[in-house]
């Protein structure tokens, strides 16, 4: 059942609040970040430097939730469903920017540039809001490539959590279970990039998002971290 009146969204985005705030409270959470140098660390904990968070769309739960801050700008669709969405993200106090990656046009993607100036960072979930699934989306890197932010991919494993049947296959982690939050070095993104470089860029976060999923998921469920797990190049 699709919930459409004002009203119900906003109930539905406060009810969905107090859900995660005491589930993620609940979840045993373990960061760790894998690139040498200055770490990219969540940003409520690091404010600099200025960053674009990516993380996939069925795990979104955790990192919005654990570490939301007024500093965060988030990017939300304008649909419904991702009304509920921007009522939750407003409850935990981070700012919403009405867009999407995969949405075409170039006033939308106009209307989040200007959104995000002066704002420190940005969470794009690079697959939404429709998918598909862990494939990201060239509006993640043209946003990159226009502000000069660097882009920090997120690897997100809950161990062994409910999923929903939806596009992305949501995951709801189950209450006092392990999870795992991973970063490697940020990706830096040429300015005014055209189409052809804008695919080659969207192919190495691509496969950083790869490679950070499966080291998450595959920490989450052993409990220890893999032995392969040096920081792309």
């Amino acid at each position: 059942m699709k919930i459409r009146h004002p009203k119900m969204i906003a109930a539905a985005g406060v009810l969905g609040t107090w859900f995660a705030r005491g589930l993620v409270k609940s979840l045993r959470t373990e960061y760790r970040h894998l690139a040498t140098g200055h770490p990219s660390l969540p940003p409520s904990l690091e404010p600099q430097p200025r960053l674009i968070y990516l993380i996939w769309h069925e795990y979104l739960l955790l990192p919005l939730t654990k570490y939301a801050c007024p500093e965060v700008s988030t990017l939300v669709s304008k649909h419904a469903d991702g009304q509920i969405l921007a009522t939750l993200i407003q409850q935990l106090g981070l700012t919403v920017v009405s867009g999407s990656t995969n949405r075409g046009g170039t006033q939308a993607v106009r209307e989040i540039l200007r959104d995000i100036s002066g704002k420190l960072h940005l969470a794009i979930t690079p697959d939404g809001p429709r998918g598909p699934r862990r494939v990201v989306q060239q509006g993640a890197i043209y946003i990159a490539s226009r502000t000069g932010m660097p882009i920090s991919p997120l690897g997100v494993g809950y161990h062994r959590p409910w999923r929903a049947k939806s596009w992305d296959r949501f995951a709801v982690p189950k209450p006092c279970m392990r999870a795992k939050i991973l970063t490697g070095e940020p990706i830096h993104v040429p300015a005014k990039l055209r189409t052809e470089g804008l695919e080659h860029y969207r192919g190495i976060v691509q496969a950083e998002m790869d490679r950070l999923s499966g080291l998450a998921e595959s920490w989450v469920e052993t409990n220890r971290m893999p032995a392969d797990h040096k920081t792309s190049s």
